[in-house]
């Protein structure tokens, strides 16, 4: 009996060793070129790996064997690709083929709700629907200018929060308060409500301990099966946190349907009251689930919440570490708007090209995330001599491009000028025409909020300088290295002396 199991045992780890091999034999001339493959042994140690300790070794790669490499991380062929051109070649000139998402991970898999979410789900029915429903009902712009007073609601409960900070002590942490008014935002924008501070820090920490928590359930992705039974307590944990995600955001879903169906004149359309009539294009032509619709709201704070707030504290650090910038921000706003003036009004953010440049630049030298999410191809496809296998991912690497010293003279450098002789027709964010920088993506899966983002960048920034002077605190140098989270964040977080503008 023994002998039979030790040699079924042997059988079948050989041809787990035998799989992968066999398969690297016959794709590899076809692959783009990467580093010698251990199977098994190669995926586990990537997959240990988080994206910050995968981005010098990435670039140290490519520096060897050119801008498209491939690793095995996982049971997938990983391709990765830093040339802008062939970033347009890809997702501009053949967006079709290239739109599609790689199936996702164990913990994906549930987080996703098997993948029912606008940034996970496959390129077919299904994705179509849910982001034509999040773009004609929440970020058409009409619907964006109904929300214009829940942003100066934001604004004011920001710049108290800054005021009572400063009133403390000598400096102000300001990323908390940050990302506290932009969850203020964002549940609103969700929900249809204004939350309490107790809600919306229940939100916040339910949705940053889910977030913050996911690299260290990366391994329950190697082998599930094998993982669920001798890792029970890490996959309790993961499960857990979904749970308590669940706990939080459910009774809002419910409560806000209970709303809907009593409705006054005063009822202004929120995200989540565009998903309970959906109809999905599956054979039954089912409703979403209250699974699926807490996913999709989850997808809609996250998106809207902490890439948003990184970017304004990369923006506001540059303004306090370089006060040129500042001061010629401030002069631009001045210019704009009255003397008297107790905010920026949105309306004015369009007469105001040196803004539009620093948050152009801010987002070009601090992208909030240095990649793209994965994508995967319909079928295999040559790009630039190399296959692009239907069963691996493809991922772009968003801050190589935006510094590309081939495009950005001094491209480590923040300089806002650069982007105020763009022509007539002003800089291309979607990539269109070419690919300078991508940081919300370009083609068929770009993030379907990212004018909405760079308003909220441009109204806050504008906000901030017209009603603060920043400074750095005395002795604290604005130091601008960078720390990987669920975005990219600062380091050491923005300390900054904040002074009202008394006489403007």
């Amino acid at each position: 009996m023994e002998t039979w199991f030790v040699l079924t045992l042997t059988a079948l780890l050989i041809s787990l060793l035998l799989k992968p091999i066999l398969s690297l034999l016959l794709s590899s001339k076809k692959l783009p070129p990467g580093p010698v493959t251990v199977p098994i042994i190669s995926s586990f140690l990537w997959l240990r790996k988080s994206i910050s300790e995968l981005e010098p070794i990435i670039r140290k790669l490519q520096s060897q064997y050119g801008p498209i490499i491939t690793l095995r991380i996982g049971s997938r062929p990983a391709i990765f690709i830093s040339n802008r051109s062939l970033a347009h070649q890809a997702l501009i000139q053949n967006g079709a083929v290239f739109a599609d998402r790689p199936p996702a991970l164990a913990t994906n898999r549930i987080l996703s709700s098997n993948q029912h979410n606008i940034s996970s789900a496959s390129y077919g029915p299904t994705w179509r629907l849910l982001r034509r429903n999040l773009n004609a009902e929440i970020l058409h712009p009409s619907r964006v200018k109904a929300y214009g007073g829940a942003r100066r609601w934001v604004l004011d409960i920001l710049s108290g929060r800054l005021s009572e900070s400063q009133s403390k002590s000598e400096g102000v942490r300001v990323m908390e308060h940050f990302q506290y008014a932009m969850f203020c935002l964002l549940v609103l924008m969700c929900f249809g409500d204004k939350l309490d501070e107790k809600q919306i820090n229940q939100i916040e920490q339910v949705q940053r301990r889910l977030l913050l928590g996911l690299g260290r359930f990366n391994i329950l992705n190697f082998w599930p099966r094998f993982t669920k039974l001798v890792l029970k307590k890490r996959w309790a944990e993961f499960i857990g946190l979904r749970k308590d995600q669940e706990s939080v955001l459910l009774p809002l879903i419910r409560a806000r349907k209970e709303a809907k169906l009593s409705k006054g004149d005063d009822f202004v359309m929120a995200y989540v009251d565009t998903l309970w009539d959906l109809q999905l294009p599956d054979e039954d032509k089912r409703s979403l689930t209250e699974d699926e619709i807490i996913t999709l709201c989850s997808e809609f704070l996250n998106a809207g919440t902490d890439t948003t707030s990184t970017a304004l504290q990369w923006i506001m650090a540059n303004i306090v570490k370089y006060p040129t910038i500042q001061e010629r921000l401030f002069e631009e706003i001045k210019g704009v708007v009255e003397e008297t003036a107790e905010e920026v009004k949105e309306e004015d953010l369009q007469k105001m090209p040196y803004l539009k440049a620093v948050i152009l630049e801010g987002l070009r030298r601090h992208p909030p995330a240095h990649f793209v999410l994965p994508h995967s191809v319909t079928h295999d496809f040559v790009l630039d001599g190399h296959v692009v296998p239907k069963n691996g991912t493809v991922n772009f690497m968003v801050a190589d491009m935006g510094w590309d010293p081939q495009v950005w003279e001094d491209p480590m450098a923040f300089k806002p000028e650069r982007f105020l002789n763009a022509g007539d027709q002003g800089f291309d964010l979607t990539g269109s025409r070419e690919i300078k920088m991508m940081p919300f993506g370009v083609g068929r899966r770009i993030c379907p909020g990212s004018a909405l983002a760079v308003l909220h960048l441009e109204y806050f920034v504008a906000n901030l300088v017209w009603k603060f002077e920043w400074r750095a605190v005395e002795g604290d140098d604005v130091d601008l290295s960078e720390k990987q989270e669920f975005t990219m964040v600062m380091k050491n977080p923005l300390k900054a002396h904040i002074s009202p503008r008394v006489n403007k």
